[in-house]
């Protein structure tokens, strides 16, 4: 319920005191809400000018009015309002807030998180250590993730003050998975997972008292990890291949091998590629595919050469077993989708391998578009922003101009073809 008369309260929300409240309001919620000072309104049309000089009980001529905020309010206690003025402006919209007091709040708050931080390695193995204060010093600089509360923070930062007192401490031995010490510092077996706020704080803290580089990548990541012997999961990720013959004598070349004669696609996790030897022989090249199918029709036609397939983005498992390959002087050779994204992954990969393009140009995309209409197939739109193609200018205008996406499917045929050494 108002604790303003309805008159009172209609009378103080009309027009011609907007403006006055609206500085007022500001002036409040900025100096700790206190009615003290004074403001300035300018230009005051006439209908402000007779508001304000019925609420300031006295004659107001000019453009320009100065009101002292004791002032007032001593004159809003004094009249029918019968409140003074934090509490009208609390009536007439909505609660004021004290910025003053939030910001020393906040500021209070951003204290307790590093100083328990402090606390928290100080207590802990890390204490005294030379690379905790540039690990601390760091984490200030970069301050708390944003939507990250105080509390959260202080739990965070405890909990790998706590994971990195496991993993550097020297009488440690052994191995242990990630998700397991996730699940012991967090209760979550996802805690340390790429991409968690406690993941790269002790990815960080690693790092740095191993002195090395924090690492942008997957693949870098991983490495770091195994350096304080935790394995990270390196069995989910596959990367799908068909028809790589790797020289060696180890089982997981035979195995390769084997499969291969017998025209057997094979999934490789990361796992798989730390223990391969991927050497083939001189020169070979290598097949890309974007979607699968291309390496279920390869192995359905027996094929011949080899294949890897990056099953859309290329994840970081399929970058790896291709840096490997490029490693051995494997040369590449890509084709992918007919469309925007299609163009994007295709880009990337030319030009990390200097990969050439495989039934990838104008020609071919005009000529597949052509024989899919003659044949009634229905036509996908081609949406979103162009990509330009780097080993075709004129690639880019002439999907731009037939507007229509192609999948990897609509070259089967061709490619399957190509696999087997007949086209």
């Amino acid at each position: 319920m108002s604790g303003l008369p309805a008159a009172t309260r209609d009378w103080l929300a009309g027009p011609g005191l907007a403006r006055l409240w609206g500085a007022v309001r500001k002036r409040l919620e900025g100096n700790g809400v206190q009615s003290t000072g004074s403001l300035r309104l300018t230009a005051v049309s006439a209908q402000e000018r007779n508001d304000l000089s019925l609420l300031l009980g006295k004659p107001l001529t000019g453009t320009a009015v100065t009101v002292r905020l004791d002032a007032l309010d001593a004159r809003l206690r004094a009249s029918a309002a019968g409140l003074g003025l934090g509490s009208v402006l609390e009536e007439l919209g909505p609660p004021l807030t004290d910025r003053r007091a939030a910001r020393e709040d906040d500021a209070a708050q951003r204290q307790h998180v590093w100083s328990s931080l402090a606390s928290s390695v100080d207590a802990s193995l890390l204490a005294g250590q030379d690379w905790t204060r540039q690990w601390s010093d760091g984490l200030r600089r970069t301050g708390i993730p944003r939507g990250v509360t105080p509390e959260a923070a202080v739990r965070t930062l405890q909990q790998a003050v706590q994971v990195l007192a496991v993993l550097l401490d020297p009488e440690r031995t052994g191995t242990r998975g990630r998700g397991e010490l996730a699940a012991t510092a967090t209760g979550s077996a996802h805690g340390l997972d790429d991409g968690a706020w406690l993941a790269r704080l002790v990815q960080r803290g690693v790092a740095l008292a191993h002195d090395t580089d924090i690492p942008s990548n997957a693949a870098g990541r991983r490495a770091l990890w195994r350096l304080v012997s935790v394995t990270p999961d390196e069995v989910s990720g596959t990367v799908l291949t068909y028809g790589l013959r790797p020289t060696g004598e180890g089982w997981r070349e035979r195995s390769l091998r084997e499969r291969s004669a017998h025209h057997a696609e094979t999934h490789l996790t990361p796992r798989d590629l730390l223990g391969l030897r991927l050497q083939l022989p001189a020169r070979t090249t290598i097949h890309i595919c974007e979607n699968p199918r291309v390496v279920e029709a390869a192995a359905d036609a027996a094929c011949a050469k080899p294949l890897v397939c990056t099953s859309g983005s290329a994840a970081t498992v399929v970058l790896t077993l291709l840096d490997a390959l490029a490693a051995t002087g494997c040369r590449f050779t890509y084709h992918g989708d007919f469309d925007w994204p299609g163009i994007a992954l295709a880009n990337r990969i030319t030009r990390r391998y200097e990969a050439l393009p495989w039934r990838m140009g104008a020609e071919d995309y005009e000529h597949l578009a052509a024989a899919s209409q003659a044949e009634g197939v229905p036509q996908l739109p081609l949406d979103g922003r162009p990509v330009e193609a780097d080993w075709d200018p004129g690639l880019a205008p002439a999907m731009t101009a037939l507007g229509v996406a192609l999948h990897e499917e609509a070259t089967l045929d061709l490619l399957v073809d190509d696999l087997s050494g007949q086209g």
